[in-house]
């Protein structure tokens, strides 16, 4: 059985508390995986960052979408065209400048990104659930605190209105994609 710490005396132990959220973060990656497993022999975690991107900011240019990841073009072209293959986003000449290309969701590619939303936010509310109501008094504001020392931006209350769907801002670097 793991021991658990006490709060009495922890909560100024930089170290305790650091392995609580680490702990809690190795829990939210086991969700996010789950989420995707049934999407993930089509689109990597990377690419699924992607389409989030795309799911929030709509048609963008190549090299925009690569500032926001935080990667390449030559890394943003690579992913677009792999979910490209795979139906789930598309290029469109911008109508102001038919030199320039605009990259967006397919229908698909949408719907993609809400089930795996949904799946996330169902099995995170199981877990609250098993919450007492002061255990979840004390998880909102513990985690607000983190996230506004953090400069996370808190994610909006009704579905579709969330601009970071996922809890992934756009100006967070990510892993790259091989």
């Amino acid at each position: 059985m793991q021991e658990r710490e006490t709060a009495a005396g922890a909560t100024d132990d930089v170290d305790v508390v650091t392995r609580a959220v680490l702990t809690a973060s190795r829990l939210l990656v086991a969700v996010s995986a789950r989420s995707l497993a049934e999407v993930e022999e089509r689109v990597t975690l990377p690419q699924f960052r992607m389409l989030v991107v795309l799911s929030t900011r709509g048609a963008t240019n190549l090299v925009t979408l690569a500032d926001l990841l935080h990667v390449a073009p030559s890394t943003a072209m690579r992913m677009v065209d792999r979910l490209i293959a795979v139906g789930l986003a598309e290029r469109r000449l911008n109508p102001d400048n038919r030199r320039e290309t605009f990259l967006q969701l397919t229908a698909e590619g949408r719907r993609t990104v809400e089930d795996v939303t949904a799946r996330r936010r169902a099995e995170i509310a199981a877990i609250v659930e098993r919450l007492t109501p002061t255990q979840r008094l004390a998880l909102i504001e513990a985690l607000a605190a983190f996230n506004e020392a953090g400069g996370e931006p808190l994610a909006a209350a009704l579905e579709g209105a969330d601009p970071h769907p996922l809890g992934w801002r756009v100006d967070v670097p990510v892993a790259r994609d091989p």
